[in-house]
């Protein structure tokens, strides 16, 4: 038995191999770009819990702030300052009923500032475009601490 007959006869054990491992560099590269954007959502998160425990509300799980927010702010950042996004949080900002016995409300100013939090941590570029806005509204301490 020759040394090129053996390597011919065993071929597909070298291409299965080199399949394998092309496999596995690729499996490599997807996991560690997860896990790298999975690291800066969590750094992003963490700073928001910061800011949200500093502003007086109790710290929020980072993980669930990254799983919900993202690396990018989500839905949060998407134009913000835009109509229909400004008319669903001053909704938001109602008494709780719906339809005709829906009445506005003077929010409390540590919740509207909840959003500028959001937004200054996740798109800093788009806060200044709703802080005008957010001044505008008459709120007042009205939750009990």
């Amino acid at each position: 038995m020759s040394p090129t007959r053996f390597a011919s006869q065993h071929k597909w054990i070298y291409i299965c191999a080199i399949v394998l491992l092309v496999g596995f560099v690729v499996v490599g590269l997807i996991q560690y770009k997860a896990v790298r954007s999975t690291n800066q959502a969590l750094y992003k998160a963490n700073r928001l819990a910061d800011e949200v425990a500093a502003a007086g509300y109790p710290r929020p799980d980072p993980s669930a702030l990254a799983r919900v927010l993202g690396e990018d702010g989500g839905i949060v950042c998407e134009d913000p300052a835009s109509a229909l996004k400004s008319a669903l949080w001053k909704i938001n900002m109602s008494n709780g009923a719906t339809g005709p016995g829906q009445r506005p409300v003077i929010a409390d100013r540590q919740a509207v500032q909840a959003e500028a939090l959001v937004l200054k941590v996740y798109c800093p570029d788009t806060l200044h475009r709703i802080q005008s806005e957010l001044e505008d509204l008459k709120t007042d301490q009205t939750v009990r601490r």
